[in-house]
């Protein structure tokens, strides 16, 4: 990372640096100045500094002191064992990479161990729900979100996209898994690792000319604004979804929901300041940050088609088409516009109709008989889906990368 950051041109430049530093933003990033109070964060105070700004400045020297050594192969082969949360670091690491993962994998002092629980017993209850929302909404979400589209396109797993579709739904595996942060469970060690990943990607990206030529002015990749992005793209989107499908959601149930993604925030490096508190700060922190920078990118196109196709390894491609427009109906037609998605004009109207009502019986709402049975076809895809989004979870290896995407 330059030594000059973005934030310190910034910071030194004044109102004058300011509009230049703002006037370089991509066109499809149409952000608007940050006013969100940190009165708002889990924190509940702060500096209220602009995170278009701020990176992570713990991890990122680190990280390029990690690269620039040639420590990466050594990391990555010492880290593959370290798999649960309460386990010890593995001997070897360098000196500064270990002090930093032992602050890191520790939790903050707010996080609530029983909130935790009813966060993940609400996952495993309405796992359905979550699992296509996370893959089917989030997924597909992020891929009209060019920055992140672009930065996992040109970064090293751009080169295998499976691979690195199949590395995100390991995040969504463990932060929903019933021990999620528990001694015996792993989003520990996935945030840690994740954060690691991050900061690698800050160091290696602006090298890269493809990331570069299309980055719209930025020179640091992944800043705190774009996490937020990301993270309104899983819970916030998913709690409102929940509550636009009439899925019936204890105040206990949301409240854990929240507070197991807010401590993931804090643990994949997000400052407290940025965390929102409540769900109410959290949509008004969203129609901030992320609902404005939603565009096309030829990248993001190519990203969900990936996506897409895993579906489609279920069957050959025959639940593609119902798939689509499940899609559609869930991220809604802006989105699905932005990414490509094929309008399905046989499958959207029927989902459109039919799945209000197999929510409402899944939930004790009505009486099987008032069930179409073309509903039952649409569960039975997203069944299958969940497991392989699920699954691909498993044995999954994050690691630091040392390069960007060969061309």
């Amino acid at each position: 990372m330059d030594e000059l950051s973005r934030r310190k041109m910034l910071l030194a430049g004044g109102a004058l640096g300011a509009l230049g530093a703002l006037g370089m933003a991509s066109p499809a990033r149409a952000r608007t100045l940050w006013t969100w109070s940190p009165s708002g964060s889990v924190a509940g105070s702060g500096a209220g500094t602009d995170p278009e700004w701020v990176w992570d400045e713990e991890a990122d020297p680190l990280l390029a002191a990690v690269i620039d050594r040639g420590d990466v192969p050594k990391v990555n082969q010492l880290l593959r064992s370290w798999t649960r949360n309460d386990q010890p670091l593995p001997d070897g690491l360098p000196p500064d990479l270990r002090d930093f993962m032992e602050r890191a994998r520790r939790l903050p002092p707010w996080a609530e161990q029983s909130k935790l629980d009813a966060g993940a017993r609400f996952t495993k209850k309405k796992g359905i729900y979550t699992g296509a929302l996370y893959g089917l909404g989030s997924g597909l979400m992020s891929t009209a979100i060019p920055r992140e589209a672009r930065a996992v396109y040109y970064s090293k797993g751009g080169a295998d996209m499976k691979d690195r579709v199949a590395k995100t739904a390991k995040l969504g595996y463990d932060v929903g898994d019933l021990d999620a942060y528990r001694p015996s469970g792993s989003m520990i060690v996935t945030a840690v690792k994740t954060r690691l990943v991050h900061a690698a990607v800050r160091h290696l990206l602006p090298k890269s000319p493809g990331w570069s030529q299309t980055s719209g002015g930025q020179t640091i990749p992944i800043s705190q604004a774009d996490l937020m992005v990301t993270w309104h793209s899983l819970p916030t989107f998913v709690m409102r979804k929940l509550l636009e499908w009439k899925v019936p959601v204890s105040r206990s149930e949301s409240d854990g929901f929240l507070h197991v993604w807010q401590v993931t925030a804090h643990m994949l490096g997000i400052l407290d300041e940025y965390i929102p508190a409540t769900w109410d700060e959290a949509n008004a922190q969203s129609k901030h940050v992320l609902d404005p920078v939603l565009g096309h990118t030829a990248e993001g196109a190519e990203l969900a088609d990936v996506l897409l196709d895993i579906v489609a390894e279920l069957d050959a491609g025959l639940t593609r088409p119902l798939i689509n427009a499940f899609s559609r109906y869930t991220v809604g037609d802006r989105i699905g516009d932005l990414i490509g998605l094929d309008r399905e004009p046989f499958w959207q109207p029927l989902i459109g109709a039919a799945w209000p009502l197999l929510v409402a019986f899944r939930e004790g709402l009505i009486p099987l008989p008032l069930v179409p049975e073309a509903a039952w076809a649409v569960e039975e895809a997203l069944r299958k889906f969940v497991l392989l989004f699920l699954s691909e979870g498993r044995g999954i290896q994050l690691e630091i990368p040392d390069a960007n995407r060969p061309f």
